[in-house]
């Protein structure tokens, strides 16, 4: 995954993303907007995409629905000012993997970069993104790469799973390479349901910034406690 492409009406921003993108090794395609981004896409064919969602003619959420009709297993990252939480929400629901938010902070672009290439690998390798482990009296989802309507049976599974393990809490925890979709966010969301109406703990762990402010918005927040990590949601289940 060494191939990326930055789509953005802003040169400055553009001449930022090549040299910071260059210095930790990856080959870079710019455009200065959203047709010319496709174009290059098409003909570069980049497993990862940066696009500002905010340009004007050819917007980055049509830029991100064309790049996925086009090869959807492509990781899209979108670029968000502070405030465009609707959009970035718009941007999910249409298989977007992560956004994050100008100014652009370092040490945010490598995260988001880190997942990126992470959840691209799992998929060439084709491993589960979900994996059950029993921990002391929790059943603990480890949850990794896209969580998406595809996830539906294996997330069922291992849910009907961990029920059986009859533990007293069962805990989602996200990696950190876990993103969610606007599809796997309605999973989640009427799995979390079904489980407060059997009257089962649930707890859930390692949430990412972005995702928190996500999970806000749409309500799942008020369906679950949330904690920094794993390790604490266990510490608060003992004690």
């Amino acid at each position: 995954m060494n191939k990326v492409l930055i789509i953005d009406d802003e040169k400055p921003t553009l001449v930022m993303f090549r040299h910071t993108l260059n210095a930790y090794g990856y080959t870079v395609f710019t455009a200065e907007n959203g047709r010319e981004g496709l174009e290059v896409f098409e003909r570069e064919r980049p497993p990862l995409v940066l696009t500002d969602i905010k340009m004007p003619g050819m917007d980055g959420i049509e830029v991100l629905k064309r790049i996925k009709e086009i090869e959807p297993r492509t990781e899209v990252i979108v670029i968000t000012g502070h405030g465009d939480m609707d959009l970035a929400i718009k941007a999910l629901n249409l298989d977007a993997t992560d956004f994050i938010n100008k100014p652009i902070q370092r040490h945010l672009l490598e995260q988001a970069l880190k997942r990126a290439k992470e959840r691209w690998q799992l998929a060439i390798n084709k491993e589960n993104e979900i994996t059950l482990e029993a921990v002391g009296g929790c059943a603990v989802l480890h949850i990794q790469g896209n969580l998406t309507s595809h996830s539906e049976p294996r997330l069922q599974e291992a849910y009907k799973q961990a029920v059986e393990m009859n533990k007293k809490t069962i805990i989602l925890h996200f990696l950190e390479n876990a993103s969610i979709n606007g599809a796997g966010i309605a999973l989640l969301t009427q799995l979390l349901l079904d489980i407060k109406r059997e009257g089962q703990e649930v707890l859930i762990a390692g949430l990412s910034e972005n995702f928190k402010k996500v999970f806000e918005i749409v309500g799942i927040s008020r369906l679950v406690k949330s904690h920094e990590s794993l390790a604490q949601a266990l510490s608060g289940v003992e004690s």
